[in-house]
């Protein structure tokens, strides 16, 4: 019971340092995007959303390098993606009392992410097909560094094509009471303390699988998703507040982007290679595609994500919890490649 104790608190501690970390690196990243002029979608879906999303990218380069955890860094970017995609933008939405959206949102963000699922998706079967592992008919591959350079090269087109939509709407004067070095100099200081707080959060997740004789996929889901999704969360609820909703909205989009094309393909450079179950990544793919059409149909209903879209983004976000608890503790069995909790 003191473990438990001990690395409960360290989860919090870590989480904490997170929070402060992203507030630091939110004002500093706003800023910056202000002093180089970029339109609101752009600084959202690219400045805002990298910054915030720093704490994923961190935790599947610690998990690949340092702990040898591959798996527990994906769980964490698909369970963040998920709570971004749905809860996000639904608290956001309560928040702001509803969010306006915009044709750029619906027909660009929210499509180039559908893209982002499927391109991920298929840098899966590459693996399963060219560096099959296991037995003969298991569904498992070994993830390469030539296959993870997919995903980042279509990042690299998504930047072009917000780089484009930048050049075209330069017309604002520069702000004259903003310091670029000393936004920088602020921005450096809050990735150092991101990546404190999330290897508190790894090392606890590690331990509590340990402790409680689980996966680590489970405790990446929950406890390591949940704190490095705080950034998204703190980034979009006040845009909606102060009446951002662009922002607050291509916020979600570019994070979620930027996590899979980037986050992990990151940890799998950094490691070398990393196994890839897809009787596992298929249908949590799956379950991202449907919470990413969900949340374009939601903002296509009159171009505004109001409190019944929100409402019905929260119950469908709820809904998928309960089956990821059920499956985890083997109550169902839907997804065949997942370990059940105290499973040896």
């Amino acid at each position: 019971m003191p473990a438990i104790l001990i690395w409960a608190a360290v989860a919090i501690v870590g989480t904490l340092i997170i929070w402060k970390g992203s507030g630091i690196l939110e004002r500093a990243s706003q800023r910056l995007a202000e002093y180089y002029r970029l339109p609101e979608i752009v600084k959202g879906a690219v400045v805002v959303a990298v910054g915030s999303s720093f704490p994923e990218l961190t935790t599947t380069v610690l998990s690949a390098a340092l702990h040898g955890a591959f798996e527990l860094g994906v769980a964490a970017i698909v369970g963040s993606a998920l709570f971004n995609i749905l809860a996000i933008p639904a608290l956001s939405g309560l928040a702001g009392g509803g969010l306006k959206s915009s044709r750029d949102l619906v027909y660009k963000e929210s499509q180039f992410y559908m893209i982002a699922v499927a391109v991920l998706l298929l840098a899966f079967c590459f693996a399963v097909i060219y560096h099959p592992q296991g037995e003969s008919g298991a569904l498992q591959g070994e993830m390469t560094r030539p296959l993870a350079l997919i995903p980042l090269l279509l990042y690299l087109l998504y930047i072009f094509v917000q780089y484009q939509d930048a050049v075209d709407a330069r017309t604002e004067e520069v702000p004259h009471d903003i310091r670029p070095l000393v936004e920088w100099g602020l921005l450096g200081l809050s990735l150092l303390l991101i990546v404190v707080g999330v290897e508190a959060l790894v090392r606890a997740a590690i331990n509590f699988g340990e402790i409680f004789g689980t996966p680590d996929f489970i405790w990446g889901f929950t406890v390591v998703a949940a704190g490095t999704s705080l950034p998204d969360a703190f980034v979009s609820i006040r845009a909606a507040r102060a009446g951002h909703a662009v922002t607050s909205l291509s916020n979600v989009l570019g994070s979620n982007i930027f996590d899979l094309l980037v986050c992990i393909p990151a940890g799998v450079l950094i490691a070398g290679s990393a196994p890839i179950d897809f009787a596992v990544a298929a249908p949590l793919m799956a379950v991202l595609t449907v919470a990413t059409i969900a949340l374009f149909l939601t903002m296509r209903t009159d171009m505004r994500l109001g409190r019944t879209e929100s409402g019905f983004l929260m119950a469908l976000y709820a809904l998928i919890l309960l089956w990821f608890c059920l499956e985890s503790f083997g109550a169902i069995d839907w997804v065949p490649g997942l370990p059940p909790a105290n499973a040896t």
